[in-house]
């Protein structure tokens, strides 16, 4: 009994290695890495393998022209699969900025992603130190994913080009204070004019009269009329003397909103009495009387 008591940490121990050994996990296997100008030619250009735990020593130059291409073959448990999940992940060491491409990965494993300066964040260009590259594959069950760096990226940028790097975004947040300036209320006109106009449509009145009276206007019927409906015109009389009252106010010291309120009223009131009022018009016409 004392031998099996002894004996349980070892056991314990040797379990739990066993099972940490019998985990899979995800990885990668034949990667190579190739950065090769534009008109290099096949076999041009510069070519390194990469290691799933160990980074490039020196950091890899991707010019203006150039094309960074990965080709790797990915594996679960040393066996080639197609994980869920296959990224090359590109960040500033400076900014912690970061983007993501993916593998293009078939099922047999076999994957690749291809870049430029172009597809680079405009951020990125901006670094001064070599960006980080790192690798990630994942896919669905218990296998451990895999997430390691592999190389660093210097980037060599035409002098001839200049960094259009985006304008920074908007902050929503306390605004200075706007002092809003009115415009300025309107000015009459200059006395003389309205004088002169004044006095022309003083001066029209007895020009109209005497049109009125050519054209056979009879104020002999001027009490039959107040007989017959003394409430109707006088109202509509009465109303329009009041219009151009309100007129009056409006281009001395009234605004809009003073004058459209007196205006409605006094206009409901000349259309309703001067109904009324033409109506006993038109019965005496019919009767002969003008």
């Amino acid at each position: 009994m004392k031998v099996t008591t002894a004996f349980l940490p070892s056991l314990l121990i040797a379990g739990a290695g066993s099972i940490a050994t019998a985990a899979s996990s995800w990885g990668f296997e034949e990667a190579t890495i190739s950065i090769q100008g534009k008109g290099a030619g096949i076999g041009g250009g510069h070519k390194d393998k990469l290691s799933d735990n160990v980074p490039l020593s020196k950091p890899l130059t991707l010019g203006a022209i150039d094309n960074l291409k990965i080709v790797l073959t990915a594996v679960e448990d040393k066996k080639p699969r197609r994980p869920h999940q296959a990224f090359l992940n590109i960040a500033d060491p400076t900014t912690n900025l970061e983007t993501i491409y993916p593998l293009a990965v078939k099922e047999s494993g076999k994957g690749k992603v291809e870049l430029t300066q172009k597809d680079l964040p405009p951020q990125f260009l901006a670094s001064t130190k070599p960006l980080r590259a790192s690798l990630i594959l994942g896919s669905f069950g218990s296998s451990r994913p895999f997430s390691s760096h592999v190389f660093n990226l210097a980037l060599a940028l035409d002098p001839s080009t200049p960094i259009a790097l985006p304008e920074k975004p908007l902050r929503y947040g306390k605004q200075p204070e706007i002092h809003h300036t009115f415009k300025a209320d309107p000015k009459s006109p200059p006395r003389v004019i309205s004088l002169f106009f004044t006095l022309a449509v003083l001066a029209s009145l007895p020009i109209l009269l005497s049109i009125w009276f050519s054209l056979g206007a009879n104020i002999n019927h001027l009490s039959t009329a107040m007989r017959t409906a003394p409430i109707s015109h006088t109202l509509f009389f009465g109303s329009i003397v009041a219009l151009e009252g309100i007129f009056l106010m409006y281009y001395t010291s009234w605004n809009l909103f003073q004058t459209m309120p007196a205006a409605a009223a006094v206009g409901s009131v000349a259309f309703l009495s001067g109904s009324r009022a033409l109506s006993e018009v038109q019965q005496r016409r019919l009767e002969g009387l003008r």
